[in-house]
């Protein structure tokens, strides 16, 4: 006699991760969030490089180009800004329950840096509510398992460092 019933398979079915693509809201809005914190920093992140959308040395603050940039230009600090915008949209690619929070801290010091050079509050507004939609993804990602990789990495760090 079998335990299982078919309402029973129809739910783990449902749960495969094309069906559930398909199907299932929560998913959905993880996998854009996901692509959407994934690709959008590699893009900037190259920008910062060509300078094709905007010249991005105008969104970094004076003080904080003086006070925690070990460059001596604001050109110069835009390529490590353009760097770690493209390490974070890797994390969040591959780690997306790391990379959230990740994303989260980066926006939170753009907010900073936005009101430190003032006149750029509609952007800062914008990134406040991108910071708080980080925050909702890291929470989402949780709910879904986010592939091999990432979990085996996660299971190992755990590993590691439990006590013994």
């Amino acid at each position: 006699m079998s335990t299982a019933t078919p309402h029973r398979q129809s739910v783990v079915a449902a749960t495969r991760p094309t069906q559930q693509l398909k199907t299932d809201p929560k998913f959905q809005a993880f996998w854009m969030m996901r692509i959407g914190f994934g690709l959008l920093p590699i893009v900037f992140g190259a920008d910062k490089f060509a300078h094709v959308m905007v010249n991005w040395d105008k969104y970094l603050a004076p003080e904080l180009q003086h006070w925690i940039s070990p460059f001596n230009t604001v050109h110069q600090s835009m390529y490590a800004v353009g760097v770690i915008e493209i390490i974070a949209g890797l994390v969040v690619l591959s780690l997306p329950r790391v990379g959230g929070y990740v994303v989260a801290l980066w926006l939170a010091g753009i907010v900073v840096n936005l009101a430190l050079i003032s006149g750029y509050w509609d952007i800062m507004a914008r990134d406040v509510a991108l910071f708080l939609l980080a925050l909702t993804f890291t929470r989402l990602a949780s709910a879904f398992p986010a592939g091999a990789v990432s979990d085996r990495l996660l299971a190992g760090y755990r590993r590691s460092h439990r006590r013994i």
